[in-house]
């Protein structure tokens, strides 16, 4: 029996489907799966069974597919989605280990730009010193700045790119600026990486994985006209350990040749990019509880 999908309701019509992810609600009812709605905005604001009341009773395992929520949200979700009878197939250890750089981090970390990271809170940045520390630890040269889940790459020279990591006074700077744009919507902490060059005329791969096995390759959603197509040789048995059920890898050709980890996602938060048929994600996911 197909596997229903829990969907983001939408906020102005809450018993329809966020438009962002109708396309999937109609291939997933095509392919015979049920469509259950979750009130995303309720959810983040601590009102879990609320979010949930549409969900209806006894419906066993479900993936859900949409938008963000913290690790901790995701429990809550999780527990109340269990007062109801159903069952996220993703538990919230493995959603918390994809979702979040720190959880994942070393496993892949021979496949993945140098990184390092500490807790700060939303709106308290760590002091230069702290930085300058957490810095040391990386190989010398240019890195980045992000949470323990999303980086400002948008705005790369002020709150992303870090041109230096040894200029402490630079990196304090954007981080701090990092930081305050993130607002209470920093995850966890602040990450340094080491930059590295990648083939940007190329693009970055996403790929999906359900249970260690690539079930889908498609462009990352910010390049979604580019498809390269990585060895994963490398990378699937560090899928396989990490042991999370469904994940996303963007991946990515360093100038030298290598294929690089760039980032690692829970894959029922990870965006599909525009023009790809949702079929070639969701028809194996909803076969497998």
């Amino acid at each position: 029996m197909p596997t229903p999908l829990l969907l983001c309701a939408d906020p102005l019509r809450p018993t329809r489907c966020d438009p962002h992810f109708a396309a999937q609600a109609a291939v997933a009812r095509t392919l015979g799966a049920g469509v259950a709605l979750v009130d995303h905005d309720a959810l983040l604001a601590g009102r879990a069974g609320e979010a949930v009341r549409r969900v209806p009773q006894g419906l066993g395992p479900l993936w859900y597919r949409g938008w963000m929520m913290t690790a901790e949200v995701y429990a809550d979700l999780g527990a109340a989605l269990e007062e109801r009878g159903a069952r996220l197939c993703t538990t919230a250890a493995m959603y918390r280990s994809a979702h979040e750089l720190p959880s994942w981090y070393e496993t892949f970390t021979d496949v993945t730009p140098a990184s390092a990271f500490m807790p700060c809170r939303p709106g308290l940045p760590p002091t230069a010193a702290q930085l300058a520390d957490l810095a040391s630890a990386l190989p010398p040269g240019p890195g980045v700045v992000k949470d323990f889940v999303k980086s400002r790459k948008d705005d790369w020279d002020g709150a992303c790119h870090l041109p230096d990591l040894a200029d402490t006074a630079a990196v304090h700077r954007v981080v701090s600026r990092f930081v305050a744009l993130q607002e209470e919507f920093l995850t966890g902490g602040v990450v340094l990486r080491a930059f590295e060059s990648f083939d940007r005329a190329a693009g970055e791969a996403r790929v999906w994985w359900l249970d260690g096995e690539p079930l889908a390759i498609t462009a990352h959603p910010d390049t979604p006209g580019l498809l390269p197509r990585p060895d994963l040789t490398e990378i699937q048995p560090l899928v396989r350990r990490l042991g999370c059920r469904f994940v996303t890898t963007d991946v990515a050709r360093r100038t030298d040749g290598a294929w690089r980890v760039v980032e690692v996602g829970d894959g029922q938060v990870s965006d599909l990019p525009s023009g790809i048929d949702p079929a070639a994600v969701l028809a194996p996911l909803i076969r497998r509880s």
